[in-house]
């Protein structure tokens, strides 16, 4: 059996137990959606974000791209966030990242990476906006994990200060933005205690 076949089988199962053990759940979500949450993450195979919040299908909308980033030119980001608060109306978007990003990790070199270098070049200006708090800890995973930590209060920042943010709160709209980061060596989230509404 192929690869690909091997998923469709375990999806076949998980369906099957699935509507074992709540009958009507797929006819619960094929009434639409409504999520309170909107989840920018990595898109890093070990930080899925349902999972880690113990989270069901339909509670929480979600985006992933390179080291969970919101660039004021990427379309499909800020599509993503337009629609969750102006359609689905969420409460809430949670900006998380995580320690050992492999994005991350490659802005702190100067190698060199092909197409990706151009993403990489956000998270280099993150690196220089707080380079001399970084370069001034000790070691390597140290720096690498405070440059996770300040990317995700500098994706806060841009997702506070996008128009979709600033039309929504002008016009009282209920919704906080969140940073939160990671850990994948013991599988717990932090909050970074930036919240803003």
């Amino acid at each position: 059996m192929s690869d690909i076949n091997i998923l469709l089988e375990k999806n076949k199962a998980w369906a099957s137990k699935v509507k074992a053990e709540q009958p009507e759940f797929f006819e619960y979500l094929s009434a639409g959606q409504s999520p309170e949450y909107l989840w920018i993450g990595c898109a890093d195979s070990r930080v899925p974000a349902n999972e880690i919040i113990g989270a069901i299908s339909g509670d929480i909308f979600v985006h992933r791209n390179i080291a969970n980033m919101v660039i004021h030119t990427d379309i499909n980001c800020l599509s993503v966030i337009q629609y969750a608060v102006d359609i689905l109306k969420v409460k809430h978007i949670i900006v998380c990242g995580h320690y050992d990003c492999g994005g991350v990790k490659a802005s702190m070199t100067d190698e060199e990476y092909g197409l990706i270098d151009n993403w990489l070049g956000h998270i280099k200006d993150v690196y220089r906006l707080h380079q001399e708090k970084i370069d001034a800890l000790e070691t390597e995973k140290e720096k690498q994990d405070l440059l996770c930590e300040v990317n995700v209060l500098e994706q806060v920042k841009n997702v506070c200060n996008s128009s979709i943010l600033r039309k929504a709160w002008e016009r009282g709209q209920d919704i906080k933005v969140h940073g939160f980061i990671y850990d994948v060596s013991d599988g717990v989230l932090k909050d970074l205690n930036v919240s803003v509404d």
